[in-house]
């Protein structure tokens, strides 16, 4: 009994905290507009502080050697097993308020299929610097660790990872194949859910999205992923689990709808997290990247929304 009041406590502080957020976010909307929006959108984009704690307490194999590279204001911390100069290299790109090592279970399966393996930590994330990380931070980093390694043999990344690693590629830079693991698809529609489970008012919108706007240069509109997939001719395999409560499975499958090498693997149960270390989800990316069939090719014309080919 005494341990399950204690194991209600943090619950309960946490929901109290949220509560109060909510509360001020709803009440500074209408009398201080500016003030609370600025608040709000710097929340948005500040990672939990357990993506730190998370990467401080993992206990990385022996083979991995820590380094860091510095990028502009940040000093980003990789982790890296094999010679990714010289080897093939697969590319693993962490979600939102996680960290690299996070796809440690990856690794061993990786390496016996002959690739070297370059994780990293995104801006704002376990031991990397920085406080605030956007989409754009995401994809800068991206790039600027893969193109230090060359061009990849695969490329996996969950999350908003995976929209980091799709918008990512291009000219300077690309993977031969790619994993997408539960990807968000749209930064307005992540940014609109954030407003309004934060009880942000609609009026606000276009504030708020000024202010991303204002601090990356970029307009949230251009981060839409399905403007980019068409011009994507790479292998891709989407992984994402109808079960997704944080970023909806109708994201991975839009993916699959206007990527033309990209096939859909649905799983269900397993959530948004769950999903990523899956023994049957890595097996199958193991699967596809010895270019075996892996998940269902989504097709999709005017007259048909979308469909199984």
């Amino acid at each position: 009994m005494i341990g399950q009041i204690r194991s209600r406590q943090p619950r309960a502080s946490k929901l109290l905290k949220l509560g109060v957020l909510r509360a001020g976010f709803a009440l500074g909307g209408r009398f201080a507009s500016r003030q609370t929006v600025e608040c709000a959108a710097r929340l948005f984009a500040t990672p939990y502080g357990s993506s730190r704690a998370r990467a401080l307490a993992i206990q990385a194999d022996d083979e991995m050697e820590r380094d860091e590279i510095v990028t502009g204001e940040q000093t980003i911390a990789t982790y890296v097993w094999g010679d990714p100069r010289r080897q093939p290299y697969a590319l693993l790109v962490h979600g939102w308020s996680s960290f690299g090592l996070r796809f440690l279970p990856w690794v061993a399966h990786l390496r016996r299929a002959g690739l070297a393996v370059v994780a990293f930590d995104q801006p704002g994330h376990g031991l990397s610097s920085g406080n605030l990380c956007t989409l754009p931070d995401f994809i800068n980093t991206t790039l600027v660790v893969g193109r230090r390694y060359g061009n990849a043999a695969l490329a996996v990344g969950h999350s908003l990872g995976g929209a980091a690693v799709t918008l990512a590629q291009g000219e300077s830079w690309h993977a031969e194949r790619v994993v997408v693991v539960a990807p968000a698809a749209d930064m307005a529609a992540q940014a609109a859910r954030f407003m309004r489970h934060m009880w942000l008012g609609e009026h606000l919108r276009e504030r708020f999205f000024g202010w991303h706007e204002r601090t990356t240069g970029i307009n949230v509109n251009d981060l839409e992923v399905r403007r980019y997939l068409a011009a994507l001719g790479q292998p891709c395999l989407i992984v994402h689990d109808f079960d997704d409560h944080e970023v909806p499975w109708g994201d991975g499958e839009l993916y699959a709808r206007h990527w033309r090498s990209a096939r859909l693997l649905t799983t269900q149960g397993l959530g948004h997290h769950k999903v990523l270390d899956a023994p049957d989800v890595i097996q199958a990316v193991l699967a596809f990247i010895r270019g075996e069939r892996v998940g269902e090719r989504i097709v999709a014309s005017p007259n048909l929304p979308y469909g199984l080919a």
